[in-house]
């Protein structure tokens, strides 16, 4: 994965869904870390709400770890079979997505699945990811690396990105981890 070839994808962060997600406040501090530095890295991201009338915005600190925020308002499990989501996607030239978001065995699965089978190289970020049951999120992860995409970690993405410990943006990483 490489900064030039990918981009992030957070899928369903939002305020009324994550007070039942275990490990809600882990997940959402490692997303924001994750947030903060593909925008410190020029990464584009791209946010999903699903049915935000019902399930609330995206968390203020997510929100706020991206410049002029927007999202991107769907009502099917899978971001890729949202037609303004793909549209999104398919206009900037990547192949590899990063994915973080809830519940890791419904929304984030299923975008997985269909990313992987469009050809996409995917990576999951598994301290970004959460489900509300601990059984639903373990398997969750199974399937998905059966299926094809890499777990990783948010230090481990970061500092792959930088490639080097030279980076001009090494520092402003290593502060954001720390």
């Amino acid at each position: 994965m490489h900064i030039e070839n990918t981009l992030m994808v957070a899928v369903d962060l939002q305020e009324r869904i994550m007070p039942s997600i275990a490990n809600n406040e882990e997940i959402a501090r490692k997303t924001e870390i994750l947030m903060r530095g593909c925008t410190l890295l020029n990464i584009p991201l791209l946010v999903t709400q699903q049915y935000t009338k019902g399930l609330g915005d995206t968390l203020a600190n997510l929100k706020n770890a991206i410049p002029d925020f927007a999202h991107i308002e769907k009502m099917t499990f899978s971001c890729f079979r949202d037609d303004g989501f793909r549209k999104k996607l398919e206009g900037f030239s990547v192949k590899n997505i990063l994915v973080a978001g809830v519940e890791a065995h419904i929304c984030v699965q299923q975008t997985v699945l269909d990313l992987l089978e469009s050809g996409y190289n995917v990576f999951v970020s598994v301290d970004c990811i959460g489900s509300r049951y601990e059984k639903d999120l373990r398997y969750s992860e199974k399937r998905m690396q059966q299926a094809g995409a890499v777990l990783t970690t948010v230090e481990s993405v970061l500092f792959g990105f930088l490639d080097r410990a030279d980076h001009p943006k090494r520092k402003e990483i290593s502060s954001l981890v720390k």
